[in-house]
């Protein structure tokens, strides 16, 4: 029952947390393996779970869409997808020994990137500008990332796609929600028919993230950004440290 209690509010945390500024992974991938389920299950179980939710803003955000300059949306939706896969499939091959030396690192990796994507794809702008063709190719890794872990990877994409020229941020936010639901789509796929997933666990933390996604819509209307944005990174290194001191302590 206690099991239970933990995945429910973590569940409702990441939806929360997706709906309002993101990382909501760093909070269900640690719960699933608070439970008892092995780190390669319990990331598996986390997309599985996250996934309605990413979904629903990908869906909330169609009227915002606007096409990539010069790359045609079926490329980058293709590119997704088979990375997505790709992911998904490294996952399931990755000895578990070697995922729990892995998973602080991918912690720290999806920390990293939330809280200097932004601020860094913005230095960058300003220095430095892509073509089509660097995008098209930096979204190959994005993809595959996406569907091995995938923490702070929306970030990661919007701070390469801010190099494009004349790209809209505002419009990418769309694309990101769009492209990060097909890759994880593929990898929930792919894991579902693996058979890594632990569904009662997941079945609770989905309903749970689905209600926090719908409350933390509510909640970014009214809470300043910065400040979710400093509970999620705070959170993060949090959980980071836990998992270093699990894996090497």
């Amino acid at each position: 029952m206690e099991a239970l209690f933990i995945l429910f509010g973590a569940g409702l945390l990441a939806g929360a947390m997706n709906a309002a500024a993101g990382g909501g992974s760093f909070v269900s991938i640690p719960a699933m393996v608070f439970v008892g389920l092995p780190s390669v299950a319990a990331n598996a179980s986390s997309t599985v779970a996250l996934l309605p939710g990413t979904i629903a803003s990908a869906w909330a955000w169609r009227r915002d869409f606007r096409p990539f300059d010069g790359i045609p949306l079926r490329t980058m939706i293709l590119i997704s997808l088979i990375g997505g896969l790709v992911g998904a499939l490294l996952l399931l091959v990755t000895p578990q020994h070697a995922f729990d030396v892995l998973l602080p690192w991918l912690l720290l990796i999806g920390t990293l990137a939330f809280a200097f994507g932004r601020p860094l794809g913005a230095a960058l702008r300003r220095r430095v500008r892509i073509g089509p063709g660097a995008v098209t190719g930096a979204q190959v890794p994005l993809s595959v990332y996406a569907g091995y872990f995938g923490g702070g990877v929306g970030i990661m994409m919007m701070a390469v796609w801010s190099l494009l020229d004349d790209a809209d941020i505002r419009s990418m936010s769309a694309a990101r929600t769009m492209l990060v639901s097909a890759a994880n789509a593929v990898a929930v796929l792919c894991f579902a028919l693996a058979g890594p997933v632990h569904w009662p666990e997941t079945a609770v933390m989905l309903v749970a993230a689905v209600i926090g996604g719908y409350l933390g819509a509510g909640l970014a209307r009214r809470v300043p950004a910065p400040w979710l944005r400093g509970f999620v990174i705070a959170f993060s290194l949090a959980m980071t440290a836990v998992f270093f001191r699990r894996a090497y302590g």
